[in-house]
């Protein structure tokens, strides 16, 4: 796929058929930590395609053959990888250096290092205080056995944290301070821990794992809820629109399953079946006006532009962790909303989205900021405007990386 530009078309804005998406990244890395740390014991199937997963793979088996010397672990823009390696890389004996692509050196991990500090890991920042690239000196000599973190910053944070507790000389017990951000994500880390036989206790604020082993299990990764989303999208914006994802569950761990009641109030109903879900456009209306994306950030640029394109005019709240993601979401949506005529303001952590101006031209070129979500997001577009720009679309590698052959076989017209 080209790196610079793609421009793509749907001549009949109908879709129908099958699209078996990749396993969740979510669970995939929370799966890849779980293994690590389980002796051999546990075994994954369906693990994700996504970059993020193969960067992560990739660290995790770097680590461990380290050898003499200092070693530089490079997770590239892989968000997820670099917050669980920080915790991860405690427990291997070793020298490391941790590090990333210039944006990952922008995006905070203070919080999680101090919380490390606390119970006895050795980081320390390379470069600015409170951003990576991380030194680590493993191996964890253990200190305190409880921590205080912010519930409210990423809840990534408190996830890496939870999948090292058990491998503790003391275990560890997390106190969240504050109002838990992105819950569902927590509480997928606890659910997969589980499945390998590591128990917990969550009273109140409090997160305790004691010391213990995982048993022998194997863990199957369900297909991406936060993929199955840009489905939604199109067909939403689609005149015509059925499609089935096979794999997907009702009981789902992911947190991103919210897209599935999100989207009845955008035309589209979801039927779950024996073997996963069909999606249907549908003519049921709805006088929804404010959505909260506290529990779900990752969809909320799905619909935003689903809602600007269909020029509702609608409310956001809990989009204040988009702003220290792979860029900052909230200002890269509103520069490519606007140039179709839609605006996103905010009041107060109250986000206003406006589509009374909004128009179709003929083309329109949208930036992606190397966000993969920015582009998957945007493409759908195509199924209401005549043509779609758009840029560094090798950016959907990082979670989707069949994206744009799954839109193919949907009878988008791709060219470079």
């Amino acid at each position: 796929m080209s790196n610079k530009s793609i421009k793509l078309s749907h001549s009949t804005k109908k879709l129908s058929g099958t699209v078996q998406l990749t396993g969740s990244k979510s669970e995939s890395n929370r799966a890849l930590i779980i293994q690590a740390l389980s002796k051999g014991k546990i075994t994954i199937e369906n693990l994700s395609e996504a970059d993020d997963t193969v960067l992560l793979t990739k660290a995790i088996k770097d680590a461990n053959l380290a050898g003499e010397g200092q070693k530089t672990i490079d997770i590239g823009p892989a968000g997820t990888a670099m917050r669980f390696m920080t915790s991860y890389l405690n427990l291997i004996p070793g020298d490391f250096i941790l590090t990333g692509t210039e944006r990952m050196q922008q995006r905070p991990i203070g919080i999680l290092v101090d919380a490390l500090k606390t119970i006895g890991a050795d980081v320390h920042y390379v470069k600015k205080a409170g951003f990576p690239p991380l030194h680590i000196e493993g191996k964890l000599f253990q200190g305190k056995d409880k921590v205080s973190i912010k519930g409210d910053v990423s809840s990534q944070y408190i996830s890496s944290l939870l999948l090292i507790a058990s491998s503790l000389k003391k275990g560890l017990t997390i106190e969240i301070e504050g109002e838990l951000t992105s819950r569902p994500y927590v509480t997928m880390t606890l659910n997969m821990l589980a499945e390998a036989g590591i128990q917990h206790t969550w009273e109140g604020n409090n997160i305790q794992i004691l010391p213990q082993e995982a048993k022998e299990a194997t863990i199957y990764v369900e297909p991406d809820w936060s993929a199955a989303s840009y489905w939604y999208a199109m067909v939403a914006l689609a005149e015509e629109g059925e499609i089935r994802l096979p794999g997907l569950k009702k009981n789902s761990l992911q947190g991103d399953i919210a897209i599935a009641e999100i989207m009845t109030h955008f035309g589209v109903k979801t039927t779950f079946e024996e073997k996963g879900i069909l999606l249907q456009k549908s003519d049921a209306k709805s006088d929804k006006t404010l959505f909260d994306f506290k529990e779900c950030p990752d969809l909320a640029q799905t619909v935003v532009v689903v809602a600007a394109a269909l020029k509702r005019n609608v409310s956001f709240t809990g989009l204040e962790t988009l702003k220290i993601k792979e860029t900052d979401r909230i200002t890269a949506l509103q520069n490519e909303i606007g140039k179709f005529g839609a605006t996103l303001t905010e009041d107060n952590e109250i986000y206003h989205l406006n589509s009374d101006n909004v128009k179709e031209p003929e083309a329109i070129s949208i930036a992606t900021y190397e966000d993969h979500r920015m582009a998957m997001a945007f493409a759908p577009l195509a199924l209401v405007f005549n043509e779609i720009q758009i840029e560094e679309p090798h950016v959907v590698e990082k979670s989707y990386p069949m994206y744009w052959e799954h839109l193919t076989a949907q009878s988008f017209s791709i060219a470079e």
